[in-house]
């Protein structure tokens, strides 16, 4: 509160004061600070600056474990790490709460010395099942955190605003003084948007997307999907993209793309950036299509479709035209995404796409800069990390890639021989990365390929490690290791 006053006093608000760090990252500077939202910054670019890491650990002799602490059963939420406390995402398996049993989404909060367990935000299933709400999924979202307040998605498909304290300062800070759960260790709401009683959003399968503040608008990719059938979307006209104000939970603007035209579920997130000199929100739609957007009005910039014309959508995967589940990256007045689907789907061809993000309309032909794809690039859920002009991103099937950015030419490929669900992380000269069968391959940065060291976590890694003040944060399915040096 004290940087934000001192920039009120200058004449700066937040938003130039994000504008000048999306900047600053565009040309290959990323500054040191806490990580409070997935992907480091808006650019959503998976490169952190942190340096001092272990490329070695030990779970059974506990050599470089600083500590480890229990989650749910099933976690797919990204750490995220700021003010002394680590927030993640998970089920309700840890059962911190006696009072609160059952199958529920979970955000717990560990204290970043010591992994000591402080709070948890626990919210109950949706009546409706698994058509919106997955057992035993947890939370998914990762969360953003600024200052004193906690923002993520639920699977209840509710946007939460939260003190970052939880009850565990012993104060009420929201305005629910009627809450239930208010004992030390519970969550302290500041406000809740319910996306589908307020906007008559279906989300299909599970609401997921990690939200991106801006300034005073919180932006959410609202899960809008189709029904059990897979083939209706019950509701066209409910918003896929909308802006909440961040200090009063009032939605500002919605935006209904992609309709009808929905093929699957939407489980992405938005990027943020400002390319030539404009300000841009970049929104994956649930058709295939990348839509940017005026932050301040959700008016549309331009769109461009990650498909081939030619492609089809088919139930059950087998079609040639995909979702988009990559979160998009801004670098360089440009847009990097690639597309995939629901991993039950199974493996096929995926695309990846290089786009100039300073052209209008619809930029499907005229701004593509490079592609890969058919059979040089699988279906992917994973994100980029862009540094020293290098491009690292994964695809389902289990490659990881080190490309040219400026120019799609492979450098190297890497074979994890297992599914990856998460995304390459660059920190320190070193690629991490995760994968389905449970290790960590630690890959040297740059256009040599070399495999520095592969460890395995235990269990399934569903996520993207992430550094924060020299220590390397990874979940398994089941638990959060913190990872360091001569630890």
């Amino acid at each position: 509160m004290k940087l934000t006053n001192f920039f009120k006093k200058k004449g700066i608000s937040f938003a130039h004061v994000m504008v000048g760090i999306v900047m600053l990252t565009s040309v290959g500077f990323v500054a040191n600070v806490d990580v409070a939202m997935w992907g480091s910054s808006p650019a959503r670019n998976m490169v952190s600056a942190e340096t001092g890491l272990p490329a070695e650990w030990d779970l059974e002799s506990g050599a470089n474990i600083k500590w480890t602490a229990q989650l749910g059963s099933q976690t797919y939420g990204n750490p995220a790490i700021i003010g002394g406390k680590v927030f993640v995402g998970t089920n309700n398996q840890a059962f911190k709460n006696p009072k609160l049993g059952g199958d529920r989404g979970n955000i717990l909060v560990f204290r970043e010395s010591d992994g000591e367990f402080l709070w948890q935000a626990a919210h109950s299933k949706l009546a409706s099942g698994r058509v919106n709400d997955w057992p035993l999924q947890g939370i998914c979202s990762g969360p953003f955190i600024e200052g004193d307040r906690l923002y993520y998605i639920s699977n209840k498909a509710h946007v939460i605003c939260s003190d970052v304290e939880g009850f565990y300062d012993d104060e009420n800070d929201g305005p629910f003084a009627e809450e239930e759960n208010t004992s030390k260790i519970d969550e302290d709401i500041i406000w809740s948007y319910d996306m589908i009683d307020e906007l008559d959003v279906f989300p299909h399968n599970l609401a997921t997307c990690s939200p991106l503040v801006v300034g005073d608008l919180v932006f959410v990719v609202t899960a809008n999907g189709v029904d059990e059938t897979h083939i209706n979307v019950p509701s066209p006209d409910a918003p896929s993209f909308i802006a909440i104000n961040k200090n009063t939970g009032e939605l500002v603007w919605e935006d209904a793309s992609p309709g009808e035209d929905i093929l699957h579920g939407q489980w992405s997130n938005p990027a943020y950036g400002v390319i030539d000199g404009v300000a841009q929100i970049i929104f994956p739609g649930g058709n295939g299509i990348v839509y940017s957007m005026v932050p301040e009005t959700g008016e549309h910039l331009w769109e461009f479709d990650c498909n081939p014309k030619e492609s089809v959508w088919e139930l059950g995967g087998s079609g040639t035209r995909n979702n988009i589940i990559s979160t998009p990256v801004i670098w360089d007045n440009k847009v990097y995404i690639g597309v995939g689907q629901d991993p039950e789907h199974g493996e096929s061809i995926g695309h990846w796409y290089a786009i100039d993000a300073t052209k209008r309309g619809d930029i499907t032909e005229s701004g593509k800069i490079w592609h890969r794809g058919n059979d040089d690039f699988n279906r992917t859920m994973s994100t980029a990390a862009i540094h020293d002009g290098l491009m690292y991103i994964s695809d389902l099937s289990g490659f990881v890639y080190c490309w040219d950015v400026k120019t799609g030419e492979e450098y190297w490929k890497y074979d994890a021989f297992a599914a990856i669900w998460g995304s390459p992380y660059y920190a320190d000269g070193k690629v991490y990365i995760g994968d389905e069968d449970g290790d960590i391959a630690i890959l040297k940065a740059g256009k040599e390929f070399e495999l520095l060291n592969e460890i395995n976590m235990d269990n399934a890694v569903y996520t993207t490690p992430v550094a924060k003040d020299g220590v390397l944060y990874i979940t398994n399915r089941s638990k959060l290791f913190a990872v360091t040096l001569n630890k």
